[in-house]
């Protein structure tokens, strides 16, 4: 049971990293993809529609870990904290942003909706790369590249999304920097993923991390081709994987010194959760997939 909410848990923070990392890298771009009014809301649009649906994949994923792990949320939680209300802090600036962008009067109040969008989006994207290479490696140079490399990441995955969703200069210019961030993140990658299964002998974690490094790979030589959704499914296959490699390396102490069944919460607690999950998880599924589905066309114009 506790290895089973261990991977429910890993699959929920695997939801969050690809779909919310799109969400972040399309803020991240904001500035640099559009250069008139016109743009802007054709970039923000692409993301209008899901955006805080995603963000439910984190809020699911924290309460996961405090129903099944206690000792896990308190532990994680409490070791970040600093971090952690800089995450928070950062998702409230950029959700406002998003939110009263197209309630306000064009001009200063516009632009300061655009920074907190671009703010909020690059320091939280930032800070989840830091935070789990922290608790992996413990070493400033780990922390920094972590952050490095989920910002670039992100940055590519949003670019990729972005020719994926929009038509005209907008597209142009998300092909042009999706294939920048890759000269960026592909040696990032290389770095992280390499040292993330060290310490181990798993089979597994080798694959995963090596499937992550290829499918990069694969994203970038796809949008380069012009093929934006295949593209787009390489990246959102390699976050799976670097996000898969993670909780691999994690398992079974996902903090020192504790393992997954010194952590759990009681079988019976876990026995209603599994019930609860098995329930509302498919829905929750469904229905994200349907709202995809309705908005899968692109943005020609706003």
């Amino acid at each position: 049971m506790t290895t089973f909410w261990f991977i429910v848990i890993a699959f929920l923070w695997t939801g969050y990293f690809v779909l919310e990392g799109f969400d972040f890298g399309v803020g991240a771009l904001l500035p640099v993809l559009s250069r008139t009014q016109a743009e802007r809301r054709q970039v923000i649009s692409t993301i209008g529609p899901v955006w805080d649906g995603n963000e439910v994949w984190l809020i699911t994923a924290i309460g996961a870990m405090f129903a099944a792990f206690p000792a896990w949320y308190s532990g994680f939680l409490s070791e970040f904290y600093l971090a952690m209300v800089l995450i928070v802090a950062g998702l409230i600036v950029r959700g406002v942003g998003l939110e009263w962008r197209g309630k306000v009067r064009p001009g200063r109040e516009v632009a300061l909706c655009d920074a907190g969008i671009v703010t909020g989006s690059v320091l939280v994207a930032f800070l989840w790369g830091a935070i789990f290479a922290n608790l992996l490696f413990g070493s400033a140079l780990a922390t920094v590249l972590g952050g490095a490399f989920s910002l670039a990441l992100a940055t590519l995955h949003g670019a990729v999304f972005l020719a994926l969703k929009t038509e005209g200069a907008v597209r142009a210019r998300a092909r042009l920097a999706a294939l920048l961030a890759s000269v960026g993140v592909i040696p990032v990658a290389i770095a992280v993923l390499s040292s993330l299964p060290s310490g181990t002998d798993s089979p597994v974690l080798w694959v995963a991390s090596t499937g992550a490094m290829a499918t990069l790979a694969a994203g970038v030589a796809l949008i380069w081709r012009r093929r934006e959704g295949w593209a787009f499914t390489a990246t959102a296959t390699a976050i799976a994987l670097s996000t898969a490699t993670l909780f691999g390396a994690l398992y079974p102490a996902p903090l020192p010194g504790l393992t997954v069944a010194e952590m759990a919460s009681a079988p019976y607690t876990l026995t209603v959760l599994t019930w609860i999950g098995l329930i509302a998880l498919p829905g929750v599924v469904a229905y994200q997939a349907w709202t995809y589905w309705v908005f899968r066309k692109r943005l020609t114009r706003v």
